[in-house]
């Protein structure tokens, strides 16, 4: 418990930098887990590499790009109603996730080396299932995330769900 008090503390004095740190942790230790537990690598055969490249992708892309978007979010439908909840999610859905994927994606080819050529055919190829596959999960995480979750804890939750990616290999 004293550990939460100190996040949340460490939260309401400093927002973005907890909650871009907390993103880049997230994801960092997604990358463990994934490489650990569904891969099963064994720590010989972890890729540092990859776990510091999806750390730094938390840090500098996914924490402040997603904790941004649902701060616009919350003044574009201000309020926290089941319609309001809604709203936000067929906008954030519909809107937000297309275009999220749309530089996510290719942000992790250009980290891998990809050519701008090789990246651009990885995802016309990778975006279609990407987008349908996220269609499977993020509408009701989103829902509940929009209705039971305070602003401030939002990107955690979210960062925390996609920090995990099993088919997502860099």
């Amino acid at each position: 418990m004293a550990l939460w008090r100190a996040y949340q503390r460490a939260l309401t004095a400093h927002p973005w930098k907890v909650q871009v740190l907390t993103a880049g942790s997230l994801m960092g230790l997604g990358d463990v887990i994934s490489q650990q537990l569904v891969e099963r690598r064994g720590l010989r055969a972890h890729q540092a590499g990859r776990t510091l490249t999806m750390a730094s992708l938390g840090c500098g892309f996914v924490g402040p790009v997603v904790g941004g978007w649902y701060r616009v979010l919350d003044r574009l439908i201000p309020g926290t109603t089941k319609v309001d909840a809604l709203k936000k999610m067929l906008l954030d859905q519909g809107g937000f996730a297309p275009c999220f994927l749309g530089c996510f994606l290719p942000l992790v080819g250009t980290l891998n080396g990809l050519s701008a050529q090789d990246n651009w055919a990885k995802l016309q190829r990778d975006f279609p299932d990407a987008l349908i596959t996220n269609y499977y999960l993020w509408p009701a995480v989103q829902l509940a995330n929009f209705y039971l979750v305070p602003l401030h804890y939002r990107e955690d939750l979210s960062t925390a769900l996609i920090s995990i990616p099993p088919g997502l290999s860099l």
